[in-house]
């Protein structure tokens, strides 16, 4: 016998078919109910958002509260303490709440593993088609001659979505034995086993135990002789047994210094395929799947002007849009040309050399922000108040720095792969959490101004 829906449940029902949904994301979804007989405690993740719903929305929620439990119901609005157990009855609506500084200790979006790239999602153009169409093959078994397969192209523009989706594919034919690494992930795990003398055990894992390798940006092995000879030595068994492998990197093999020739030619042996930067179409399609994907409807005329301005990699494309989105949130302005054009000045060049800031910058703003130390950020603390102000701290690190992952992840004690989900868990988030947003804007504004001082 199925539970009958609770009271907050129906009357969310009905306030999506009144309210916008800006609405709902930024005032209603964060809020946490407690029902309590005939009594309705919505709990507020902050006090500005307290007086902000007793104002706006209180009064037709004490209607509807009233109108589908058919009997006086108390409303009222409370704030949501971090320091106590939450009541066994609350509930919280099926959405993640942006993280408030100073105030309290800040929520966090639930920690639940980053879900897999997929080639549904993987956005096609002219550019990027073939890389695409090799990697399903490869991933589904029909090509046997494409391995190993290695994606090259500039940053930002695809390959580690590509390399996601192929594990996630093989997956789904059969293939259980897939293993998702990074050159630096490779190597730490090397270097361990050796100081741990458990040589045999890496191996084992490796190339007995994988029938699909993917490790991603390997141009990071270049100088690392006994790394290359291990890399070889895997690479060499893995076909030997008919196993698929693909990789990834920003040049060429031939084109990455102090690489072992052997290694070179082994990488470049199956087929390459370059993923370049997208063309005016592909812009067009991922800006409206992005767009559309967070619920936000871009006009046609801005949607051209992106397209025409924004000529770099996707990630580019995607701060611009976020960009674009989280100003007309704060401004409470639908999107426009002139928002757009605004937008556009503060995301031309995050990263150009004049007024270049390091990542140190970066970090100690969102420190300040959140009222952390640096020390507590670069800990292996998973606090809710530590976790989220550091996964913006990579992720803006990586908007507005020259600093590779790796160098990122240094300045805060975690790996290449924990930077790369971390920007994806923001990335994600950014667009579809409204709260989120006012956040992000308030620490680009910080970080511009830093940035501008030492131009």
């Amino acid at each position: 016998m199925n539970s009958p829906p609770s009271l907050w449940s129906e009357i969310l029902r009905q306030l999506q078919n009144e309210l916008s949904e800006f609405a709902l994301e930024a005032w209603i979804r964060p809020l946490v109910s407690c029902e309590e007989g005939d009594r309705l405690r919505l709990l507020a993740p902050g006090p500005f958002h307290k007086k902000r719903v007793e104002a706006r929305f209180l009064a037709r929620i004490r209607e509807l509260a009233v109108s589908q439990a058919n009997r006086p119901i108390d409303v009222g609005v409370d704030l949501l303490s971090q320091d106590r157990s939450p009541p066994r009855q609350q509930r919280r609506a099926p959405r993640i709440a942006a993280v408030r500084p100073r105030e309290a200790k800040p929520s966090s979006w639930p920690r639940q593993p980053v879900l897999p790239h997929s080639f549904e999602t993987f956005i096609v153009g002219r550019t990027n088609a073939l890389a695409r169409e090799a990697s399903l093959a490869l991933a589904q078994g029909r090509q046997n001659g494409v391995s190993p397969l290695y994606l090259v192209g500039p940053p930002g523009n695809g390959k580690s979505h590509l390399a996601q989706a192929v594990i996630h594919e093989a997956r789904q034919h059969g293939i259980e034995r897939g293993r998702h690494t990074s050159a630096e992930g490779f190597t730490t795990e090397l270097l361990s086993s050796i100081r741990s003398r458990q040589t045999g055990g890496f191996k084992r894992r490796f190339r007995e135990q994988t029938d699909l390798l993917v490790v991603e940006d390997v141009q990071f092995f270049q100088g690392k002789t006994a790394t290359q000879l291990e890399l070889f030595h895997t690479l060499e068994h893995l076909r030997a047994v008919g196993a698929r492998i693909v990789m990834t990197g920003d040049r060429l093999p031939r084109d990455i210094p102090k690489l072992d020739r052997r290694l070179s030619s082994q990488m470049s042996s199956g087929l390459v395929v370059e993923v370049e930067l997208p063309d005016a179409e592909l812009r067009r399609k991922l800006l409206i799947a992005k767009a559309s994907a967070g619920g936000v409807r871009l006009p046609e005329r801005c949607l051209d002007r992106l397209v025409e301005a924004v000529r770099g990699s996707v990630r580019d494309l995607e701060g611009a849009l976020i960009q674009l989105v989280a100003t007309a949130s704060l401004l409470k302005r639908p999107i426009d040309l002139t928002l757009t054009e605004a937008a556009l000045r503060k995301v031309a060049d995050p990263r150009s050399p004049s007024g270049a800031i390091g990542v140190d910058v970066v970090i100690q703003t969102v420190a300040e922000f959140f009222g952390v130390s640096i020390n507590e950020l670069s800990s292996r603390s998973r606090k809710r108040s530590i976790l989220v102000p550091r996964q913006l701290a990579m992720f803006l690190s990586r908007r507005y720095t020259d600093a590779s992952l790796a160098e990122i992840g240094r300045a805060v004690g975690r790996d290449h792969p924990a930077v790369r989900n971390a920007i994806q868990v923001v990335e994600r988030a950014i667009l579809e959490r409204a709260p989120l947003r006012y956040q992000i804007e308030e620490l680009a504004s910080r970080i511009e101004r830093r940035r501008t001082s030492v131009s």
